[in-house]
């Protein structure tokens, strides 16, 4: 019996793996195949071997994406696999890392590897649950991404501690008078976390990381977090209050600029999306805890205050003591050229080695040039990676599109509920107390939708739900706006405004929510990626400070109707420049989306415009469901049968000569026509 039963499932597995072999030759053939949506692996439409093949990354005006090893004929292949085991101390990794090169290469062709490297059938089994099984990956990177996700909800909860504190720490404090100086008083002590950030927390991030890595600076940030926010429960006058909220802003801008880059170096494409925007959907969560601790303690007495903003220590303290059992980012670790020490941590978030292998190669195949780059010119200053962001072609794209992402958050309006939905209540008719259970029932409405995005992002995109949601959330705070017109303070008109407060949150919450800090931790390559983000996260908070301290006053003289109808119309605008200036990143590797930013700006607005567009109106307003939409992309990333083990390949140095195009840099042979290139 068990005989038959081991002979029958040699005859499936061979059945499939033939099944599977007709279907890829016919997929190469049409271009088409379900292993298209691997991370890995993409339609492919065969370029020549011609110059024209080459993709400048620079000024990628055909928007091609392709494969460095593509074209590599496997004896070259295998020789370059052997060296750089010698050179990275990776002699005892050699055969998987042979294997995974090969995987690499040619993503859909892994059960056609012959000889030594083949694969067994429990590796071509992982690698065939990277599509089929997506969710199946080691505890050891869901323990990550839980770590991750206490620092967001640390962030959360340090946001709306001031929440209710609002409604008397200026008594406390006798600054609570109808003026100008004492509105703007409590505006700065409300917004003093979010100056600490932009103007010192962010810009740690890339020294403390360079020097202590990820984890390193997690901890540190972690530590910020927590004693400057049980010191401000003890502080006795509003200056010392700045101070301890401040110091916060150290902790809160280092860890919103290093954990979102944690979560996407250690996370495999497929999940990436859904992984990283944990760091929304926690900061909503502890938004939500934090409004709870406020309803909790609100009838203490007259020191409620002191405990709402100090309960916010509780998550930190878990956050000090998990970074310790995550493994470091072996991106970070291939930065520092310590390989060996970039494959363990691999190991540990792959279900099997040679998928460690293959991302560890594939990798470095990316960024190869661009460590050479750093190492031809050892260490480069802080101030110039900061100055590249606006002058390197490549990187001034990504620096524009997390721009618009993180500015985008402020001008959605989200922060005007967050930091002051208490007094929005209030103002709007309602009890102190009722203000703090519609201000818990919008914590709960952010955090219970933001679940929908785990799916949504990396299915629909970054972009697309932002499109989607935007014209939602402006017409929800409209709709809240002119419900305060309603005659009369009763219930009907407290639950109106509170209604539409929850739509916005609901619509905000799967797609302006995620995105930002998930994008901007993607965009920038490995060498820009920390003072990238801090840039990012410094452009987001810098403004959440402005709107801080701006708020209060602008309620006093607007009121409740002319500020939701003011950023009702932020929403349209911030829809237009995401139309305009947004690219895509969903289902890529990191790597790969040098490709992406390296099309020209008025190639991808142009596309937009009149070929996006006018397909979007066909299909949605006239119903036409024959439109059809040209797309922008050319991916040319796995190997034809016919040339997988051809002499006939692109030649690396021409690969690297783009590279270092991309980079801003010369390697003896000057970019044609570089002051004349595009935006």
């Amino acid at each position: 019996m068990r005989r038959s039963r081991r002979m029958l499932t040699s005859l499936i597995l061979n059945l499939r793996s033939a099944t599977n072999k007709c279907l890829r030759r016919h997929a190469n053939r049409t271009s088409r195949s379900r292993a298209s949506n691997h991370p890995y692996s993409y339609p492919v439409e065969h370029a020549r071997r011609t110059s024209e093949a080459y993709v400048n990354l620079n000024a990628n005006v055909d928007a091609k994406i392709k494969n460095p090893l593509l074209g590599i004929p496997r004896g070259r292949l295998m020789a370059q696999v052997d060296e750089f085991c010698r050179e990275k101390g990776l002699d005892e990794y050699r055969s998987v890392i042979r294997k995974g090169a090969l995987v690499a290469q040619d993503p859909t062709g892994y059960e056609d590897i012959t000889g030594e490297e083949a694969l067994d059938e429990i590796e071509i089994e992982s690698l065939r649950d990277e599509v089929l099984h997506k969710w199946r990956v080691p505890n050891v990177l869901y323990l990550t991404i839980a770590t991750c996700s206490i620092g967001a909800a640390v962030q959360g909860w340090d946001q709306t501690g001031s929440n209710g504190a609002n409604l008397d720490f200026p008594h406390a404090y006798g600054i609570d008078r109808d003026t100008i100086h004492d509105k703007l008083l409590v505006g700065l002590v409300n917004a003093a976390p979010y100056i600490g950030t932009a103007f010192f927390g962010c810009w740690l991030s890339d020294p403390l990381n360079s020097r202590f890595g990820r984890r390193g600076t997690i901890f540190f940030s972690a530590n910020f977090c927590l004693w400057p926010v049980i010191g401000s429960a003890f502080c006795d006058t509003w200056m010392q209050l700045l101070m301890c909220r401040l110091l916060l802003g150290v902790g809160m801008g280092t860890k919103a600029s290093t954990v979102p880059i944690f979560a996407a170096e250690n996370s495999p494409a497929p999940i990436r999306g859904a992984l990283v925007m944990s760091w929304q959907m926690w900061t909503a969560f502890g938004i939500f805890l934090g409004t709870v601790a406020n309803v909790a303690v609100t009838k203490i007495g007259h020191e409620a205050w002191r405990y709402q903003l100090g309960s916010a220590f509780i998550p930190a303290v878990p956050l000090v003591i998990l970074i310790y059992w995550c493994p470091e980012s072996p991106r970070w670790y291939m930065k520092k050229n310590r390989y060996s020490d970039a494959m363990k941590s691999l190991l540990r978030l792959r279900n099997n080695p040679v998928q460690a292998a293959r991302d560890l190669y594939y990798i470095h195949a990316q960024l190869e040039v661009e460590f050479e780059f750093i190492q031809s010119i050892g260490k480069s200053s802080y101030l110039n990676r900061f100055i590249e962001l606006f002058t390197i072609p490549r990187v001034r794209r990504a620096t524009l599109a997390s721009f618009v992402v993180m500015i985008a958050q402020q001008m959605c309006g989200i922060n005007i509920i967050a930091f002051y939905s208490s007094t929005v209540f209030v103002d709007a008719g309602a009890s102190s107390h009722q203000a703090l259970l519609a201000s818990l029932g919008f914590g709960l409405v952010n955090f219970v939708f933001a679940w929908p995005a785990i799916w949504t992002i990396d299915t629909f995109g970054r972009r697309s739900l932002l499109l989607f949601t935007f014209p939602q959330m402006a017409w929800t705070l409209l709709a809240a706006g002119l419900c305060t017109l309603i005659p009369g303070t009763g219930g009907a008109h407290l639950g109106l405004v509170a209604m539409f407060v929850y739509l916005f949150a609901a619509f905000y919450s799967p797609g302006e929510g995620p995105v930002p800090f998930t994008y901007s931790a993607e965009v920038f390559p490995l060498s820009h990626r920390e003072v990238g983000m801090a840039w990012a996260v410094a452009t987001c908070l810098f403004w959440a400070a402005v709107l801080s301290i701006t708020f209060p006053l602008m309620l006093a003289r607007l009121g409740v109707l002319g500020s939701f109808i003011l950023y009702s119309g932020f929403n349209l605008v911030a829809l237009v420049m995401i139309f305009l200036w947004l690219p895509e990143t969903k289902q890529r590797t990191l790597e790969e989306l040098d490709y992406i930013f390296a099309v020209p700006t008025r190639v991808f607005m142009k596309y937009q415009v009149t070929k996006a567009l006018p397909w979007w109106i066909k299909r949605w307003v006239l119903l036409q469901r024959d439109a059809t939409l040209e797309p922008l992309y050319q991916l040319d990333m796995a190997e034809p049968d016919d040339n997988r083990s051809s002499d006939v390949g692109y030649e690396n140095d021409k690969v690297k000569v783009e590279l270092k195009d991309m980079i801003g840099i010369s390697s003896g042979v000057e970019a044609p026509d570089r002051a004349a290139r595009s935006t």
